[in-house]
C-alpha cells in the first residue's frame, strides 16, 4: 500500500495577501464572508501594508486595502517612466567640433582610440577630447505598453523582515513563504526533525524565470553596460533553485534531498510530484515543495509584452471602450480578453506521510492523490499548444472516478489554468469539456484565480493549491469576477464556468476533491488530483482505525492551538520569519562514519548506508 502524501502546511504571499490562516483565499471571496469572518484578513493585510489600525478597520481602510491588493497597477516601478538608452552618435568630424567628456582614469578604455585626446584633471579624472565620431547612448525614458501586474499588497516591505541585505527579491519571498508554512504547521520543525532521519527530508522549490532584479540576473546583464562592476552574489543568487538552497542552509537545517523541476508554468505541479513520489516510496517523510516567482521587472515584463503574450493597455481600452485601461480586470479568462498578466508570488507546502502526520497530530489540510506530467509531442510552434494538457487532466480525472467512483467524481472542481489570453480560452476549454464528456460530467465547475492575482509562473499552481485548500476552510469556490460573459469560441457544454461564488457547504464538504491544471510554455503540462482534508480523514481511518484516529485527534488539540497562536500574531503584525543565518554549522569535524551508519552532530538521529544489495537477482552471491 502506498502512503499517503497529506498536506500539514501551507504558507505564502501573492497579491492577494498571507497564504497561511486561509488569509490570501478569504481576500478572493471578500464579498461573500460575513464582516466577522474578514476582520482578522483585513487586519492581516493592513498591517503589512502599513497602516495604523486601532480596533476594527474603517470603512476607508478596507477601501484602501481592496484597492492595494490583487492585480492592479504596477508599483514596483513607474511604468510611465521606465529607464532606456537609445542609441546615438557624436560628431565631430567638422574642422572646428570637438567632443569632450570627464571619465575615470581607471575607466580608460584599453588600447586608447587614436582619436581620444587625454587631459588630466586630478589624480582621479581625465578629460577626454573627442575628433571624429563616437558612438554614445543617450539615457532616456519610455512608457511600457503594459501597466497592469498582480504585485504584493502595496507598501509591504518583506526585505524589512529579515537581514536580506542584497538578497534578489525572489530570494526574499522564499524566506518569507517557507517561514509562514512552517508557522502553519503548529508543530516546530526540530521536533519533526526528532522523529525521523536526517535524511527523510525533501526539498523541491525553485523559480522559472530565475532571480531577475539588480541584486541577480539583470545586475549580472546591465551592470558593466551601465558602466558598474557586478558583485560577488549576482550570479550565485540568480540560480532557479536558489529558492530550494535557501531553504535547506539557512530555514530548515537539512541534508535530504533537494532539487527543483522546472516546467515553465507548471513548475510548482512538476515540484509537487516530485514531493509526492519521494514520500510514496518512503525515500522522504517531509517533503517541503515550493515555487517562487518575483518577474515584475521592466525587461521581464516587456519580454513577454513583444511575445503578444500580456494584455497591453492599448487592448484592454478598446475591449472596454475607454480612455484609460482597468488594471484591475486586466485578467479575464474564459471571455473576451486580450492576454494574460505578469505577478509574483511565493508558495510553499508540507507534506508528510500520513503515519507521521498522525504521529505528530497535525493538521490535515488534504492531501496529494496524483500528479501527472505530460509533454505536447510534434507541434508547429514551441509556444503553441498541444495534446498533452488532454493526457494530464483525463489521469487527474479517472484517477479521481478510481478513488471516490462516479458520484465522488462529480463532487470534484477544476482550478483552470486561466491565463486570461485568446489562445488559452478555446484550448483549455475544449481539454476540460471533452474530459467532462467522457467522464460523464454535466456541469463540471471551472474557477480561475488568476483573474485575481494574475499568473506567478512557477508559483502559479501553488496559488491554486492554496486557494483551493480555503475553499475546505470557508465554503466557497471563487468565481471569476473580472469576467460578464464567456467568449462565443469558450467550449463549455460540459462545464459550469463560475462567473460567481460558488457555495459548497460551511467547509466545502460538498467538494470532494479538486483537479489543478497547469499548461505551461514550450508543452509543459502538469495536472494534479488534491483530495479534500474530509475525504483524507475517511481514508486515514480506514487504513489506521478509529483507536488511531481518537489518539490523532488528541495531539491534534494542542497543534491547532499553536496554529491559532501564531496566525494571531500575524495578524498583530508580529511576523515570525525563520531565517538562520550562520547557525548549527557543520564542518568534517561533525562527521562520524561507521560501514552501518553516518551520524552528524546536529541531529539525534544517524543516517544508516546501504548494506544490502539491491540489485542481487543480477549478481553471483
Amino acid at each position: 500500500m502506498r502512503k499517503l502524501p497529506v498536506i500539514v502546511g501551507m504558507g505564502g504571499i501573492n497579491a492577494a495577501g498571507r497564504s497561511s490562516g486561509f488569509h490570501s483565499y478569504k481576500r478572493l471571496v471578500s464579498d461573500v464572508l460575513s464582516e466577522d469572518t474578514m476582520q482578522s484578513t483585513w487586519l492581516d493585510l493592513g498591517r503589512r501594508m502599513g497602516m495604523s489600525i486601532e480596533g476594527t478597520p474603517t470603512a476607508e481602510q478596507i477601501e484602501a486595502i481592496k484597492q492595494g491588493t490583487l492585480v492592479r497597477r504596477i508599483e514596483r516601478f513607474d511604468p510611465d517612466n521606465v529607464l532606456c538608452h537609445q542609441k546615438a552618435m557624436l560628431d565631430t568630424t567638422g574642422p572646428d567640433a570637438t567632443g569632450s567628456f570627464v571619465i575615470k582614469k581607471s575607466r580608460l578604455p584599453e588600447p586608447l582610440p587614436e582619436s581620444y585626446r587625454i587631459e588630466e584633471i586630478d589624480q582621479k579624472y581625465v578629460r577626454v577630447t573627442v575628433q571624429g565620431e563616437q558612438k554614445i547612448l543617450l539615457p532616456d525614458y519610455v512608457r511600457l505598453p503594459v501597466s497592469s501586474a498582480g504585485g504584493l499588497p502595496s507598501g509591504f516591505d518583506v526585505g524589512a523582515l529579515y537581514k536580506s541585505h542584497h538578497h534578489p527579491r525572489g530570494l526574499q519571498l522564499s524566506v518569507y513563504g517557507i517561514s509562514d508554512a512552517l508557522n502553519s504547521m503548529g508543530v516546530e520543525w526540530d521536533e519533526v526533525l526528532r522523529h525521523i532521519k536526517p535524511d527523510q527530508v525533501a526539498v523541491y522549490a525553485g523559480s522559472a524565470i530565475s532571480q531577475v532584479d539588480e541584486h541577480s540576473l539583470a545586475g549580472v546583464i546591465a551592470q558593466p553596460l551601465l558602466g558598474n562592476r557586478i558583485n560577488s552574489k549576482m550570479m550565485a543568487l540568480s540560480l532557479s533553485e536558489m529558492p530550494a538552497d535557501f531553504v535547506n542552509s539557512y530555514v530548515i537545517n537539512s541534508v535530504g534531498m533537494t532539487g527543483h523541476n522546472v516546467g515553465a508554468c507548471a513548475t510548482f505541479l512538476y515540484n509537487l510530484k516530485q514531493g509526492l513520489e519521494s514520500i510514496q516510496s518512503g525515500q522522504a517523510r517531509v517533503a517541503i515543495v515550493g515555487g517562487v516567482e518575483a518577474p515584475i521587472v521592466p525587461e521581464i515584463v516587456e519580454g513577454f509584452r513583444v511575445m503578444s503574450a500580456l494584455a497591453t493597455d492599448k487592448e484592454l481600452m478598446e475591449l472596454d471602450g475607454l480612455t484609460e485601461p482597468n488594471n484591475q480586470r486586466a485578467c479575464r479568462p474564459f471571455s473576451t480578453n486580450a492576454g494574460f498578466t505578469l505577478a509574483e508570488a511565493a508558495q510553499f507546502v508540507v507534506l508528510m506521510d500520513d503515519e507521521l502526520a498522525l504521529e505528530l497530530g497535525a493538521r490535515v489540510y488534504g492531501s496529494v492523490a496524483g500528479v501527472f506530467v505530460h509533454a505536447d509531442a510534434n507541434k508547429k510552434s514551441i509556444s503553441g499548444p498541444g495534446v498533452g494538457n488532454y493526457i494530464t487532466v483525463a489521469k487527474a480525472a479517472a484517477l479521481a472516478k478510481s478513488i471516490l467512483g462516479q458520484d465522488g467524481l462529480e463532487q470534484t472542481y477544476v482550478q483552470a489554468h486561466g491565463t486570461g489570453t485568446p489562445q488559452n480560452r478555446v484550448t483549455e476549454s475544449h481539454i476540460l469539456n471533452e474530459v467532462a464528456k467522457t467522464f460523464s460530467i454535466k456541469s463540471w465547475p471551472v474557477a480561475a484565480i488568476k483573474s485575481y492575482i494574475g499568473h506567478t509562473v512557477s508559483a502559479a499552481g501553488g496559488d491554486q493549491l492554496i486557494a483551493s485548500l480555503g475553499v475546505w476552510q470557508h465554503g466557497w469556490v471563487p468565481g471569476i469576477k473580472t469576467i460578464d460573459h464567456i467568449a462565443d469560441d469558450v467550449h463549455a457544454s460540459n462545464l459550469d464556468i463560475l462567473l460567481d461564488h460558488l457555495p459548497v457547504g460551511a467547509k466545502g464538504e460538498d467538494m470532494k476533491a479538486v483537479v489543478l491544471n497547469s499548461k505551461g510554455f514550450g508543452g509543459n503540462n502538469a495536472s494534479s488530483l488534491i483530495l479534500s482534508p474530509q475525504q483524507t480523514m475517511e481514508m486515514l481511518s480506514k487504513k489506521h482505525g478509529q483507536a488511531a484516529l481518537d489518539t490523532y485527534h488528541q495531539k491534534h488539540t494542542h497543534v491547532q492551538q499553536r496554529i491559532d497562536e501564531l496566525d494571531a500574531q500575524g495578524v498583530a503584525g508580529k511576523e515570525r520569519i525563520i531565517y538562520k543565518f550562520g547557525e548549527s554549522v557543520m564542518d568534517e569535524a561533525s562527521v562520524s562514519i561507521t560501514p552501518s551508519e553516518l551520524k552528524l552532530s546536529e541531529f539525534k538521529q544517524a543516517i544508516p548506508l546501504p548494506t544490502v544489495n539491491p540489485y542481487s537477482d543480477y549478481c553471483d552471491s
